[in-house]
Order: structure tokens, then sequence, then C-alpha cells
């Protein structure tokens, strides 16, 4: 039973809420179309506004906070990186029963970046890097103080384990069972990042990976950016690419031996996680995830 005056887990969100929603807090755009951009992942609802914006919704609790930050360090970002990211407009405020922030940004053209297209590209795969080290560079002031921010913290990979090792225990018979253990036992006892702390996008797979003619053109979705180990971000390594191009963003990345552990580590748990939550009502996530998890056990 929900307890009174609580938000609901997952408020229902339709065009009839986001449409009252920007009218009354953006009227300028009230006569602007929206469309529903499906599938838009698992954390947000996505809109798009007329021609030139996208509206952008917290499916649940664990995604709220996501309009702010984007709004408050992708401005700073932009200039410093090589490809495009969202260029935040507004932040909307709760109403109408919707109880978070909410972010409206332009609208970046472009198609997701897909494994048919992009899996052998040494080319792309160098340009992922580039883009990763562009962002670990960038240090606007004390990188330390920081990591205090709770909405920049890291969570560490060990407080996966409980979660991935039930979720190899459930899943042995669909993937190696003896591989994925190993692969995470090497990941927990890989040595930790012992360098300073950098910045992550924290969410980086092929889904917020933008591409136009074939080429890789932006990066999306900044929810997870934070300070610290950047071994999450190698995910992309593993959704993306093939053992060739692999090998390529790797050598321009400049990886050493126990971060890419580590980043195996990331690509199976969240593998896992997405495999064990989804698989069996959408076979797209299906199919996307026992690829991570087999590329991820490959190396």
């Amino acid at each position: 039973m929900a307890v009174p005056g609580t938000a609901p887990v997952r408020p229902t969100i339709d065009a009839a809420l986001v449409r009252r929603l920007v009218d009354t807090q953006f009227p300028q755009w009230a006569a602007l179309p929206l469309r529903l951009l499906d599938p838009a992942g698992s954390d947000h609802v996505i809109y798009r506004l007329g021609d030139e914006l996208s509206v952008r919704l917290p499916r649940h609790a664990d995604a709220v906070g996501q309009a702010d930050k984007e709004h408050e360090w992708l401005p700073r970002l932009a200039p410093r990186l090589p490809l495009a990211v969202p260029v935040p407009v507004e932040v909307g405020e709760p109403g109408f029963g919707y109880p978070w922030r909410w972010a409206v940004s332009r609208w970046l053209a472009g198609e997701v970046a897909t494994v048919e297209t992009l899996a052998g590209s040494s080319v792309a795969a160098e340009r992922l890097a580039e883009f990763l080290v562009a962002l670990q560079r960038f240090a606007p002031e004390s990188v330390p103080s920081l990591q205090t921010r709770p909405d920049l913290a890291q969570q560490p990979l060990a407080g996966r384990d409980r979660a991935t090792r039930a979720a190899i225990a459930a899943l042995g018979g669909v993937f190696d069972r003896a591989a994925m253990t190993g692969l995470w036992d090497a990941a927990m006892s890989a040595p930790g990042w012992d360098r300073a702390p950098v910045w992550f996008h924290g969410d980086f797979h092929t889904g917020n990976v933008l591409t136009v003619g074939g080429r890789v053109s932006a990066v999306i979705d900044f929810g997870g950016l934070g300070i610290g180990d950047p071994a999450a971000d190698l995910m992309i390594a593993f959704t993306l690419m093939s053992a060739g191009s692999r090998a390529a963003f790797r050598a321009a990345l400049g990886v050493d031996e126990a971060t890419w552990t580590r980043g195996r580590g990331w690509a199976l748990a969240t593998g896992l996680n997405a495999y064990t939550a989804y698989a069996a009502v959408s076979p797209r996530v299906a199919a996307q995830t026992t690829r991570q998890i087999t590329q991820a056990l490959a190396g």
C-alpha cells in the first residue's frame, strides 16, 4: 500500500500529461506537436517536441536529478568534446501529479549506433576513445572537492557483487557459468583505479551513441555523469565493437590490464542485470544483452 503523500514508484506518463506540463510551464511551445519516441530506454520517457526540441521525463526515482545535472554540466562539457552532446534548454517543474523535474533539450539528429554498421569499424572505435580521453581531461575545478557531491558519486563495482553472482547462478543454463564466474572473480580481485579521479559518462553503451551517415556523431544521456574510476565507460567496447575494433579502441585509450578487467566486469554485471529484467519481455533487449555478455566473456 502506498504511503499517503509519497510519489508513485512509476508515475503514469502519457501524451496528455506531457502536453499539460509543456503548455502550462512553457507556453511558447504550446503549438508544437508532441511525438513519443519509442523505445526510449528504461530510465526516461522521451517525446519529440516539434522539429527542434525533445522532452525527457524520468520514469522512476533512480533517474531523478538527471535533468539538473545535464543542465549544469553539458554546456561546460560541450566545447571540450569532439562529438556533439545534448544542449539543455529548460528544466521543468513537477505538476499535475507528476512528481519530478524534467528536461527540455535541443533535438540531436542521428540514428542510434548499431552493431551491424559499426562493429568492425576501427575508425568509429578510435573516435569513441577520443571522446573518452577528452571527457577524462575535463577539469573545470578541483575534482577531489566535486567527488563529495552525491550526484557525481560513483557506485563501486563491488556493490554489484551479490546481484551479479545471483544472476550468474540463475542464468548458468543460458551462458557459460564457469566463464562468467571466472570473469567476475577476476574483476572483483583486479586492482582498483590508483590514479587521480577522472570524469566518466556512466552509461556509455550503444543506445547512447548516435550516427549520421554511418559515422559516429553524438553521445547522449549524461545522467550517469560522475567522477572516479573510468572503467564503466569501457562498456561500449562490448556492446558495439568486435574483436578488431575493440583492440583499436583499447590501444587508442591506453587502457591497462586491471582497468580493462574491471570494464569487462561492468559489462558483464550490467548485461546480466538487463537480461534478467527484460529479456523475457523484449527480444531486442535479449539480443543486445546476449551480445554484451558474450563479448565481455570473450575479452
